[in-house]
């Protein structure tokens, strides 16, 4: 399974961008992103010139293509009943990414929703001005897509771009 996200408002604070999946001959969205600053400043996939450097819990990740794992549970978000009852606390898991590590797939909704991040992608509608709504009826979305593509054994694979 092919996902890409496209971003398309790289702010200050925060960036705003589009999920999609390749169902076999067209990109169909499924959610729209809230991620950290972009700090991959040349799109190089490492931060690494230029003044790209890492800010903890202030910093999208990189550019690049990375495999998505769905059997981790998420210390963190595993303590959530929503989470515990639409994927038992395994959310989606971004595997690999430089300078990073426990990069998830969740919900940030609201105004705030980017004090959530911590390089994580948030997911749900973006209908507010830097933020997103609907987070929790995006994810079940999301993560049954995911699912059924990850129950068939199929890899799952995210691009940034």
């Amino acid at each position: 399974m092919e996902i890409r996200v496209r971003r398309k408002y790289l702010k200050d604070a925060y960036t705003i961008g589009v999920m999609e999946y390749f169902d076999g001959n067209k990109w169909i969205w499924i959610a729209d992103t809230l991620e950290d600053k972009v700090r991959d400043l040349n799109k190089d996939g490492d931060l690494d010139d230029y003044g790209e450097k890492k800010v903890y819990g202030e910093t999208a990740i990189p550019y690049g293509r990375y495999r998505i794992d769905m059997g981790t549970v998420s210390p963190k978000f595993s303590k959530y009943a929503f989470y515990q009852r639409v994927c038992k606390g395994k959310l989606p898991r971004l595997v690999d990414v430089k300078h990073f590590s426990g990069i998830l797939i969740h919900v940030a909704d609201g105004m705030k929703g980017a004090d959530l991040l911590q390089g994580c992608i948030g997911i749900g509608r973006n209908i507010i001005k830097g933020g997103l709504l609907c987070g929790k009826e995006i994810f079940n979305k999301v993560y049954e897509i995911m699912k059924e593509y990850h129950d068939l054994g199929e890899e799952i694979w995210i691009t940034i771009e």
